[in-house]
């Protein structure tokens, strides 16, 4: 088929590169020259594992381009939207882009081509373009359908390769003929295609990352249970994801969740509810823990050492999750700018997102200093915090940190390391709900 991908941002560049290496003829559109030249050369902009490899054999093999003319969108049998929703200062996701982009793809779209909604976008959008359609091109047989994506940030490749399911929401059966064509090849193994009504296709999106983030937050408030009472978090994790109704996957307790999806996507769920009179208290609890858990060790750190002014910390990790360089909404930010408020200096080691948390470090002066080395990092160090669980951080030489550090205190965000083995190894280890 040919396609047309409408942004080249983390969607769009995901989706479009793999939709030409199941052997369509993509071309992504975005409007920044520097971002389409450089695509072009087969750099990536964004930290993705596979992905800058897929993207320079695709260029190669001709089945992926690159272009700033909208006029590529000529002759396109499904033009994928996938541009930026910002959230707004009230929760609410702004749909400009969204609704900008449909119209240029009317503008040059062929005649029954499908305009595929891959944005997150809050419930009535395709309703929204499909009136620019009836609007810009009446009786042209231009149909709309939503294609939320299901991406993890780390396996975005796999996920779209094999996805666990494909929702397409659309009323028009030439559009879901044609969505079911361009996707049959991703789902052999027999996952399924889910076919329903754009609003609702609209709608599992935004419900499946509020519930996942629930029960992320969920566990933290049982962690915090667990440090009043004296249990053990972990030994109630794996009790409670025994239950087979439940399961164990996303019942981790931490510092909270970040990125692009969670708190954008369950704010925008609670804002479009509010819109319709309906309270969600249970989202609006789950987005106050979070935001409780992301200085949750900033509290432990100021209860062990008293006064943080004048002492020297480790941060590792600034990603909001290992593999990938994505910094928004990330737990490190209000614990790094907790402790400096604090007076206290920081250094930082990640392994991917110390140019894109560049910025965000930069506002806090010389009191933050990013580190390329683990070790050099946590050097002279009264404390270390673990904020983002890197493979390179699991197993670290803890006798060399030891030496290193002028206090040995560990402050573990993800529940990485054993408690009594930090404590046989001569250090104050601080967990989530760990006694």
């Amino acid at each position: 088929m040919k396609i047309a991908v409408l942004g080249t941002g983390y969607v769009g560049l995901v989706a479009g590169t793999c939709l030409a290496e199941s052997g369509n003829d993509v071309v992504c559109l975005d409007l920044q020259p520097a971002r389409v030249e450089a695509l072009g050369r087969g750099e990536v902009p964004i930290y993705e594992p596979g992905l800058g490899e897929l993207v320079r054999r695709n260029l190669e093999d001709g089945r992926l381009t690159f272009s700033l003319d909208p006029a590529a969108c000529a002759d396109r049998e499904a033009i994928f939207l996938a541009v930026q929703t910002p959230q707004g200062d009230d929760g609410a996701a702004d749909l400009s882009f969204v609704l900008n982009a449909a119209r240029g793809a009317c503008e040059h779209a062929s005649p029954g081509t499908v305009l595929v909604l891959k944005s997150t976008v809050p419930v009535g959008t395709a309703a929204q373009v499909e009136a620019i359609v009836a609007q810009l091109r009446p009786g042209e047989g231009i149909t709309v359908a939503s294609n939320p994506e299901f991406l993890k940030e780390g396996a975005a490749i796999d996920d779209f390769m094999k996805p666990n399911r494909v929702v397409i929401g659309t009323r028009s059966p030439q559009a879901r003929a044609v969505l079911d064509e361009l996707y049959a090849p991703f789902v052999r193994t027999g996952n399924p295609i889910l076919h329903m009504d754009p609003e609702s296709a609209e709608l599992t999106k935004y419900a499946s990352n509020a519930l996942l983030a629930s029960r992320i937050s969920f566990m933290n408030d049982m962690a915090r249970l667990c440090d009043a009472v004296g249990a053990d978090v972990e030994l109630v994790r794996r009790g409670v994801g025994a239950d087979h109704r439940i399961g164990p996957a996303f019942l981790f307790p931490g510092v909270g969740y970040g990125g692009s999806c969670f708190p954008k996507d369950t704010q925008a769920l609670i804002h479009t509810a509010a819109q319709h009179g309906v309270e969600l208290p249970l989202l609006r609890g789950a987005e106050q823990t979070n935001a409780q858990m992301k200085t949750r060790h900033l509290d432990q750190a100021r209860a062990h050492f008293g006064d943080l002014a004048g002492r020297r910390f480790a941060v590792w990790g600034l990603a909001f999750k290992p593999g990938t360089d994505d910094v928004r909404e990330a737990p490190s930010l209000p614990l790094i700018r907790g402790l400096v408020a604090a007076g206290a200096t920081v250094r930082v080691a990640d392994p991917a997102a110390l140019g894109t948390g560049g910025a965000a470090l930069a506002e806090l002066g010389e009191a933050v200093q990013p580190v390329r080395d683990n070790y050099a990092c946590v050097e002279g160090a009264d404390g270390l915090f673990l904020v983002t669980e890197w493979p390179e951080f699991r197993r670290p030489d803890f006798n060399k940190m030891r030496e290193l550090m002028a206090a040995p205190v560990i402050f573990d965000g993800r529940n990485i390391y054993d408690p009594p083995r930090m404590r046989q190894l001569g250090f104050t280890y601080y967990g989530i709900g760990r006694p």
